[in-house]
Parts: structure tokens; sequence; C-alpha cells
């Protein structure tokens, strides 16, 4: 991590970030924050408390005088996977903790909120301090995204499809545009972070590496290209799938994205979106698609996915945008919908760049253990808290993993 902010900024940055978390819950009754959907969703009632335990149990209890938890259970309740801290509630188990409930978790997180602001009032430029605290604070815009993405999932169980939030107005994209390929040249790049802005540890350290001349599509796969690929028989043709895709797609009975309906009186398609069930836009961006069904799309177009280092020599100078819970049409010219819209599947696996070294102690595992047996996503989604993407960011999910807002952007 780099460049902690000032302590003034600092404490601003950490109320404006906590109080986003308890703003993603307002929509939500107290019954929908406690259950788990499937084992790799959390509840929001965990994801709230998860990220308060995280300031008590790396900061206030490093570095607050005279120390007392808030509850001594919540230690080992609200532990994700740090071995290094102890014992863990099983991930999987996690929607069937009915207490605490809603009420002592928002007590928690006060209670933590206002020993923090002492702290830090008191550190003054601690640089140390402030390196966690800013670590804290992008590991909770983590979560903040988690919230939507378990959120959606667990909404899409129930087969009345409730909205998370009813937009304003519902305007369908117009027409879209047709894709374009953005040519690059290639040659020796520089990859990960620069600068002094916050950056994790497995952006760094920043290397030289050699890429072949390529190009990228300008925009990503939409829903009516992805339609294209289904009608022709994609799910349905072996030679355009991974070995271990295709045996998900006949394990599973896979024949479309995760949150698409056909409806079988009119043979339209609908798709479930956090504004509820609305009809398939073909202009917007497919996505929830896991790396095994844009991998396979991609070869039915005659393309292929880009590696991460295309991608970012491709970003680089391309401001990042926020989301709105779900992915826009393209629009103009130029590589657009990098950000904003849905995290983009590379052929990358993810791996240390070379001179990795995790950091030391337990926070040394929020990376690096996890360095097997999964790929990259570039870019950030709909559902990513502004200002937390960047063109090194490299996130990482196994290669099924569909309930993510996940996309494809083809390259050749």
């Amino acid at each position: 991590m780099r460049a902690p902010l000032v302590p003034e900024s600092l404490l601003r940055r950490y109320d404006s970030v906590r109080r986003r978390s308890a703003q993603l819950a307002e929509p939500l009754s107290d019954e929908d924050c406690l259950p788990q959907s499937m084992p790799d969703a959390s509840p929001v009632k965990w994801h709230l408390a998860h990220t308060t335990w995280f300031f008590e149990t790396f900061i206030l209890e490093r570095h607050e005088a005279g120390f007392r938890p808030f509850h001594p259970a919540f230690r080992v309740l609200f532990n994700s996977y740090y071995n290094g801290i102890g014992a863990k509630h099983p991930r999987a188990q996690r929607g069937l903790v009915t207490r605490p409930g809603m009420a002592e978790v928002r007590a928690y997180r006060q209670d933590v909120d206002a020993r923090m602001a002492c702290l830090m009032e008191q550190a003054g430029a601690d640089a140390g301090l402030a390196a966690l605290v800013t670590l804290g604070l992008q590991h909770e815009q983590q979560h903040q995204e988690l919230i939507l993405t378990d959120v959606k999932h667990l909404l899409a169980q129930n087969p009345l499809y409730p909205a998370y939030e009813n937009p304003k107005t519902v305007v369908p994209a117009s027409g879209g545009k047709r894709r374009r390929w953005t040519a690059f040249a290639g040659g020796l790049a520089d990859i990960g972070h620069a600068g002094e802005g916050f950056c994790f540890d497995n952006e760094l350290p920043r290397h030289r590496q050699f890429v072949a001349p390529f190009e990228l599509a300008d925009q990503l796969v939409t829903n009516g290209e992805y339609l294209a690929f289904i009608e022709a028989g994609g799910y349905r043709d072996p030679a355009l799938w991974l070995s271990e895709g295709w045996d998900m797609v006949c394990a599973q009975s896979l024949r479309h994205p995760l949150y698409w309906h056909l409806d079988t009186a009119t043979g339209r398609w609908r798709e479930f979106t956090l504004h509820g069930m609305q009809p398939l836009d073909p202009a917007l961006p497919a996505t929830h698609l896991s790396l095994y069904e844009a991998d396979a799309c991609a070869r039915w177009a005659g393309a292929r996915l880009p590696t991460e280092a295309e991608w970012e020599l491709a970003a680089a100078g391309i401001a990042p945008e926020c989301g709105w819970l779900h992915p826009a049409a393209a629009r103009g010219e130029g590589l657009q919908q990098m950000y904003g819209h849905c995290w983009q599947w590379t052929s990358s696996s993810y791996a240390p760049y070379p001179g990795f070294a995790p950091q030391a102690g337990a926070l040394g595992e929020y990376n690096g253990k996890f360095m097997i047996n999964q790929y990259v996503l570039r870019g950030s989604s709909c559902a990513t808290p502004e200002g937390h993407a960047r063109a090194s960011y490299r996130n990482f999910f196994p290669a099924g993993a569909r309930w993510q807002f996940s996309g494809t952007r083809l390259a050749r």
C-alpha cells in the first residue's frame, strides 16, 4: 500500500466510506440482511460486521490504550479467512447466525467508529496507523460492492423478483453502436501500480513486460451479441468450450447467463436486475458471465479474451467512471466501458508479479494465498464504489464464478 492520507482527510474519508456502507443497507429490511443465498455470498449483516471487525482487530486491538473488544465472540464470528488471527466461523454457515441482530451490529459499528475517531485524532501524523486505516477503507469498499452483488443473488431466489432499488425511469438503450476495433502497437509495457496513490500489494511491483501487437473491441459484448451466440447453439457446441467449462455446462444444464429468463408465453427474454425484472435490452452489456462463458463467446466470435497486460496497456490514460447499479450501453467513440459497467475477464491466471512479496503477518493473507486457481478481471463494475477503480487494479475469481458483474471484451 502507498501514500496514506493526511489525518484530517483520513477522518473525513473514514466517515464517508463507513456511512456509505450503512446507506447500502437502507433499502433493505432486517430480514433481507440475514439470509445467505449460496456459500460464495454473505449476508449483508455479516458484511457490515466483518468490515467493522477489520478495524477493531487490526487497528484498535493493536493501538488503542486499554483495548477491550465490543464482544469477545465477534473475533471468531466475523473473521473471514485470516488464519493468523485464529478460529473462524464456517463461511457457508454465515446465514445461520441470527444473533447478533441488525440492531447490535449497528451498535457495534457505532462503537468502533467512535473509538477509531478518537484513536486517529490522538495519533496525529502516524504514517503506519494511517496506512492501516487506508487499507481498511479500501477493504470496506470491496465489501460495498459485494453487498450489492450478494443482495442481487439473494433477491433473485425470490419468485417475486423484488427490486433492491426501483429506478426513477426505465429508459431502454436506443439502438446501440456497432463494435469497432482499436489497434495497439504493443512493445515493452510497464505493468503494475505507479505513483503515490493507494494500491493493493498484488498490483506491485511495477515491472516491464513485452506485449505483442493486438486489437481490442471498443465496447463490451452486448446482450444482443450474446443472444446471437445462444441462438447459434453456443451452449450446445463443446468445440467452443474449455474442458472444465463444458463440464459445468453439462452438470448445471446451463443455457444462458445467470439472471436471464425466457418468457415462454411471449418468447421474449427478460433480465433480473437490482431494479427488478426488466426486458432484456440488446444494447446493454452482457453481464454475470463466467470465464468459461466469456471465453466460449469470444471463440464463437472469432476472437479471444485479452491478457491483463493488454488490458492495462489499453486503459492507460482513461479516467475511471463509477457505476449506476446496472451496466449501461456504449456511447461515443474510442474505447468505451473500460470502467463502471462490468469487470472484464482476461485470459491471465492470477499469479504474483515478478518480485512480489506478501506483507508480513496476518495481513499478508489478504491477497497472496489466493494466487492459484483464479483468473484476473480488470476495470470495475456498476457496483464498484466511486474512487475504487484504477488501471492497475487486479480483481480475481474462479473461472466458474457468475454472480459478479463480469462481462466480455474481445481481443484479437
